[in-house]
């Protein structure tokens, strides 16, 4: 029988590191990868805290199929200018975004904590995939994530995206913070902000689900040489689809 004291301590370690902020880091003693013994397919099977990697039932990326056209409120975007922190953490370039930058959906607020890249992208609508995909990381008040993904498809160069390559960690480490820049996510979104909604989890070891996804309908363009140079450090970063498992999906235009 577990004793109180050690009860309180496994508490105030989920409390100080909780498995919904540890997207793209490994889970402790289970290194994991896109690829091979550590890949997709045996994430569930790395340790029992990823186990919802296989045993979930509302797990992401899915195959946008079927969605309701439903009267959603629009997503209110409140983003901020932030400096710019990127890292390579051995699974994508990630930028940690500093607080105070928001979005509003029905009055809930979520606020920005990250955003990083997948190549190609993990989601696909009607069976079509993008080249990349961009997921911003959100967080309520009481630790409940939502993610916006802004897909990315060949076109011109992208001048935010541009921004961030020019400081592009060519190897994994710690986070850099780049002296005299910032960044502000808001440069990355589509001038159209149509949504498709429906509840999921983390693409990436533990896979946490309750997760609230908002997948723009418009993607946005990026050049041939900058999906390059993502695919260059990352070929592929991307989890396979998922079952959708009879889950709403839900479409403001």
């Amino acid at each position: 029988m577990v004793s109180a004291t050690l009860l309180i301590a496994l508490v105030s370690l989920l409390l100080l590191n909780p498995p919904w902020i540890q997207e793209h880091h490994a889970a402790e003693g289970h290194e994991w990868s896109y690829s091979g013994a550590e890949g997709p397919e045996h994430w569930g099977d790395l340790g029992p805290e990823n186990a919802v990697c296989k045993l979930g039932h509302e797990q992401s990326p899915i195959d946008i199929r079927s969605a309701e056209k439903a009267e959603l409120p629009a997503i209110e975007f409140n983003y901020k200018t932030s400096p710019l922190k990127i890292v390579n953490n051995g699974h994508t370039i990630q930028i940690n975004y500093a607080p105070g930058s928001k979005i509003s959906v029905a009055g809930k607020e979520y606020e920005v904590v990250q955003f990083h890249f997948h190549h190609p992208s993990e989601e696909k609508i009607q069976g079509q995939g993008y080249d990349m995909v961009t997921h911003i990381v959100h967080k309520d008040s009481e630790g409940r994530l939502a993610v916006v993904a802004v897909l990315m498809k060949p076109g011109h160069e992208n001048p935010f995206v541009q921004s961030l390559w020019a400081h592009l960690p060519q190897a994994p480490g710690k986070e850099q913070m780049v002296v005299n820049a910032s960044v502000n996510v808001a440069n990355l979104l589509p001038a159209a902000k149509g949504y498709y909604t429906f509840p999921g989890s983390l693409t990436t070891p533990p896979c946490t689900e309750g997760v609230r996804w908002f997948v723009l309908r418009s993607p946005v363009e990026v050049s041939a040489a900058q999906v390059a140079a993502f695919a260059k450090l990352y070929p592929n970063n991307a989890r396979p689809i998922q079952p959708t498992s009879g889950r709403k999906i839900e479409e403001r235009p």
